[in-house]
């Protein structure tokens, strides 16, 4: 699990996005946005301060799911990251 708690803090500095990240807070917090949802395709949003929040693009199935992207939403700017 660490290889994908890095591969997503990766992502989303090769954005140039440089506040600090944390992979596996945002592993476990789309873990429990999930728990009880139906497979589909969904959109997550995450506020982290007043005026910056986390947009995830993500596909649920059965079993496993799928954080295809995410867009940090600044007031300058919005940093997105392809994980696919």
């Amino acid at each position: 699990m660490e290889e994908f708690y890095q591969a997503i803090e990766e992502a989303i500095r090769n954005t140039g996005y440089d506040a600090p990240v944390n992979g596996q807070e945002i592993y476990d917090e789309i873990c429990d946005e999930i728990e009880s949802r139906e497979p589909g395709a969904y959109v997550f949003m995450s506020k982290k301060t007043d005026e910056i929040f986390f947009e995830y693009k993500i596909q649920i199935f059965e079993d496993q799911f799928n954080l295809s992207a995410i867009d940090i939403h600044t007031p300058d700017q919005v940093y997105h990251a392809d994980l696919d």
